[in-house]
């Protein structure tokens, strides 16, 4: 018996308004987690946390632009994140504009350097009983994905 057989596959709706709300809910998690300081940005600091507190994680993000998907090294990276992410059932996403992301989350850190927006994790903030629906709202729409055997959905970031 195989997985879909278990679960059945349900068909991934495919209308407009069901991506532009995953659309919108991933950037209103972007600006919230930002905001409370529960973002974590780069390949390398996202990779080090994931060892050591994955259950502290609670969404990723892989941002690739066309020339990205040339680089042997970042693509490994990615595949090992998302192998990762499965293992520890931590929802992820794929964006393909690595510059309307920079634009959200803001293009560098306190020392002015730019920063790696390849990978980005979400934590769990240290407040009790904190659920924020946006996250909710992708964590749906992951689960949907993954019954139509999309297991890293592509979700186009807003204008």
């Amino acid at each position: 018996m195989t997985l879909e057989e278990i679960h059945g596959q349900q068909a991934l709706p495919t209308d407009h308004d069901w991506m532009q709300g995953a659309s919108r809910a991933l950037h209103e998690l972007l600006v919230s987690a930002q905001r409370r300081g529960c973002l974590t940005a780069g390949v390398y600091e996202s990779a080090k946390l994931m060892n050591v507190d994955p259950d502290n994680v609670a969404f990723c993000v892989l941002a690739a632009d066309e020339e990205d998907e040339g680089d042997i090294a970042l693509q490994i990276h990615f595949t090992l994140i998302q192998a990762f992410c499965c293992e520890n059932d931590i929802d992820i996403v794929r964006v393909n504009d690595l510059a309307k992301l920079a634009a959200i989350v803001g293009h560098s850190d306190d020392s002015g350097e730019p920063r790696d927006f390849h990978c980005i994790l979400i934590m769990n903030p240290s407040e009790e009983g904190w659920k924020d629906p946006a996250l909710e709202k992708l964590n749906s729409f992951c689960e949907a994905s993954r019954n139509v055997n999309d297991w890293v959905p592509s979700v186009p970031l807003p204008e």
